[in-house]
């Protein structure tokens, strides 16, 4: 079993045809791509059209960089450069001025450009969920090989999941204290924002609880592999069939984790 973004799931799939026990998606987590675009205020980029002709960076696998053709054609954004750089540069590239804007995850790079000195009032962020661009994040996703040969495990690995899930929700800084217990270096007051931005943002979002923790929208789902297929220009057409099941999922009740706003 694995974390992984749908998205490229979904792209693995239909590059793949033929590839056996290709790995499918059994619960959704980050109900929301993560994906934002981030720049500087001092740029005088406030909104989407603004990117044009701009210089925006990424690593060539983000999430965001390969999403962004979905992004550009919902906010008619055309005519932007793109420079590639690992991605313990991106962050230091926009401070530095070398780029204009970047793409990632809200909650990694956010907190990644106060820490190379950005205030977080000084950062624009355009959150691909809220400019039209209704991609699925990150799920849970296993081999078809498990789902067929140990079923029963993997549904009460979901349920206990979603049980941790529920208390992590409810109280975000103790969960980080089990991290600080596995990673002593971390910084627990900087992951515990980290944590609280990524359940406000894609976990219990307005999103995730219209369609509940852990499930998706059957009508949503195909409206994003039919994107992902023309956006990644793949050997074949996405199947939403093949990508996801919530045939393992716990019941309505325990999946009724998410607290209302």
């Amino acid at each position: 079993m694995g974390f992984a973004d749908l998205a490229a799931l979904m792209e693995f799939q239909a590059n793949n045809p033929d590839a056996p026990n290709k790995p499918v998606a059994i619960m959704m987590v980050y109900n929301n791509t993560p994906a934002s675009v981030m720049a500087l205020k001092k740029s005088g980029i406030t909104k989407p059209a603004d990117l044009n002709g701009k210089k925006l960076g990424a690593p060539v696998f983000d999430a965001g960089r390969r999403a962004f053709p979905i992004f550009a054609k919902a906010n008619q954004v055309g005519n932007v450069q793109w420079t590639a750089m690992d991605p313990p540069l991106r962050e230091t590239m926009l401070v530095r001025g070398d780029i204009d804007a970047i793409t990632g995850f809200t909650f990694t790079s956010l907190l990644n450009l106060e820490a190379r000195g950005a205030k977080a009032s000084d950062v624009v962020v355009m959150p691909y969920s809220e400019l039209g661009v209704k991609l699925y994040g990150n799920a849970i996703i296993a081999s078809p090989k498990l789902l067929k040969e140990n079923p029963a495990a993997v549904k009460a690995f979901l349920q206990a999941f979603t049980k941790g899930a529920k208390e992590v929700i409810a109280k975000p800084e103790a969960a980080i204290e089990y991290v600080k217990q596995r990673d002593g270096i971390i910084n627990t007051e900087l992951e515990a924002r980290r944590l609280k931005l990524a359940i406000d943002t894609v976990i219990n979002s307005p999103d995730a609880r219209a369609e509940g923790f852990g499930q998706v929208n059957a009508a949503r789902l195909s409206l994003m592999a039919s994107q992902v297929s023309d956006a990644y220009a793949t050997k074949t057409r996405a199947n939403p069939d093949t990508a996801w099941t919530g045939a393992y999922l716990p019941s309505a009740a325990e999946l009724n984790i998410l607290p209302r706003k």
